[in-house]
């Protein structure tokens, strides 16, 4: 059966989705973001409402999710919420030309179907048309090489590498800086 991948601006209604993705993603993939489990879930689901009521999704401030339209296989809930990626602009005047992708996260069970590849097209589309937006930046563990696969199949270029860019427990891993140009 045919998968439709729907991508849409995540608002204040799918808050509590939003923030069990965003839990699962941050447990099962420590590495691959700058906040912890620990730290997310002492913050609450409430950190994130500011973005989610999208006063300021105009001026490069968002969240987008991706649901998959029909499972087919009775393995996703219809319209479940299986991926998220943000976008945060830059705020200080001489920095405004600049956002940065964060919360990048697709579900095991969507993932090799398309989600992340929708999820930064859509997040691309949306951040060309913020006023004054020049460059989309991200961060990336060096050891994901399918993230950054596809970000480099999107357009993405690397500039720089961080060592020992996160400690995860004991365990330090590297990153890698990549821009997008608009």
């Amino acid at each position: 059966m045919a998968r439709d991948i729907i991508v849409r601006q995540l608002g204040i209604a799918d808050l509590d989705a939003y923030f069990q993705l965003r839990l699962r993603g941050l447990a099962e993939h420590p590495e691959a973001f700058g906040k912890s489990y620990a730290e997310a879930l002492a913050s609450g689901p409430e950190q994130y409402r500011p973005t989610l009521e999208g006063r300021t999704a105009d001026e490069g401030r968002f969240i987008l999710g991706a649901s998959l339209e029909d499972s087919g296989d009775g393995t996703l809930r219809e319209g479940a919420l299986v991926g998220t990626v943000g976008l945060i602009r830059e705020q200080n005047e001489r920095g405004r030309h600049k956002a940065s992708v964060v919360a990048m996260y697709v579900a095991s069970e969507a993932a090799g179907r398309g989600v992340g590849r929708a999820l930064l097209e859509a997040l691309l589309a949306r951040a060309a048309r913020v006023d004054g937006l020049r460059q989309v930046q991200l961060v990336v563990s060096s050891t994901n090489l399918a993230a950054r696969g596809l970000y480099e199949s999107l357009g993405f270029v690397a500039y720089g590498h961080e060592r020992e860019s996160m400690r995860v427990g004991d365990t330090f891993y590297d990153a890698d800086l990549m821009a997008y140009f608009l």
